[in-house]
């Protein structure tokens, strides 16, 4: 069994599961563990518990629900589902790199389920958010989201690769660039549990190297940055082929106080002074 998709043990994915399956919520702490459990109920509770262990399917997937940035979002198999480091960058709203007052767009390349775009609309309550990805599977599941945190007018949805489709939209340039591109290579993609198997593969796989992806935000994000903004990119494991494919980049690796890494930043000025 591989924990990494929300929990990191048996025991926390455990309690989401039977929490889930008994419809209790997890706010009423040890008092709940005195309820009586009817037979149906127990029932579903191995059902869940079953399906996990015999098919690897991810928690998540089989509650439907896993949160970010303190949000809830609704994940299933048409998305990645949500693990970013990004998220505590976000409820820190991107300090002490930009500041709040300044930053009025944002862009997400690569949205999935949303849970990045809407987490920045909560950190930048002035700000209009572009959430773009190429699957509409996948932005199907934005929209239920969007309409779960009721940003409608402050989020937009666009079918896009990378930023191909922004040429179609009104809007101009972008304080804050944020994506959690695929960035998994080949060799990697065969090694990875089975749990991953459930998630869709355009989400992770990124061509031999895992660079496919992040080759075009890096030669195109510039375009879209307005002076002072900010590429913010996670490539997880990665990180290494990164640094040796664009050594002359002076990327700043950001650190994390609840773990995670991978990710870097760029501002536009440098962007724009190191052509890719």
């Amino acid at each position: 069994m591989f924990y990494g998709h929300g929990t990191d043990n048996a025991l926390d994915e455990s309690a989401a599961l039977v929490f889930h399956a008994l419809n209790l919520s997890h706010e009423g702490g040890a008092s709940v563990y005195r309820k009586r459990v009817a037979a149906a109920a127990q029932q579903r509770v191995e059902a869940l518990i079953t399906r996990r262990v015999d098919e690897r399917m991810p928690a998540v997937y089989l509650t439907n629900e896993t949160w970010f940035a303190g949000l809830p979002f609704h994940v299933d198999p048409r998305v990645l589902i949500p693990r970013s480091a990004l998220a505590e960058l976000i409820e820190h709203q991107f300090a002490p790199w930009i500041a709040l007052s300044r930053v009025k767009r944002v862009l997400d390349v690569g949205t999935g389920s949303g849970c990045i775009a809407i987490a920045c609309a909560v950190a930048f309550p002035r700000a209009h958010v572009d959430a773009v990805d190429i699957s509409t599977d996948a932005l199907e599941v934005a929209r239920i989201n969007v309409r779960k945190h009721r940003l409608g007018r402050r989020v937009r949805l666009v079918e896009s690769d990378h930023f191909s489709g922004l040429s179609n939209i009104s809007g101009g340039t972008y304080d804050i660039i944020v994506s959690n591109p695929p960035y998994v290579g080949a060799r990697e993609m065969r090694s990875l549990p089975p749990e991953y198997r459930h998630e869709p593969q355009i989400a992770l796989a990124s061509g031999d190297s895992g660079l496919d992806s992040v080759r075009v935000i890096l030669r195109e994000a510039g375009r879209y940055l307005s002076p002072g903004g900010l590429l913010v990119v996670e490539v997880g494991n990665t990180e290494t082929a990164v640094r040796r494919a664009f050594r002359d980049l002076p990327f700043v690796w950001l650190d994390f106080e609840r773990g995670g890494g991978g990710v870097f930043l760029l501002t536009a000025e440098q962007l724009h002074a190191h052509r890719v």
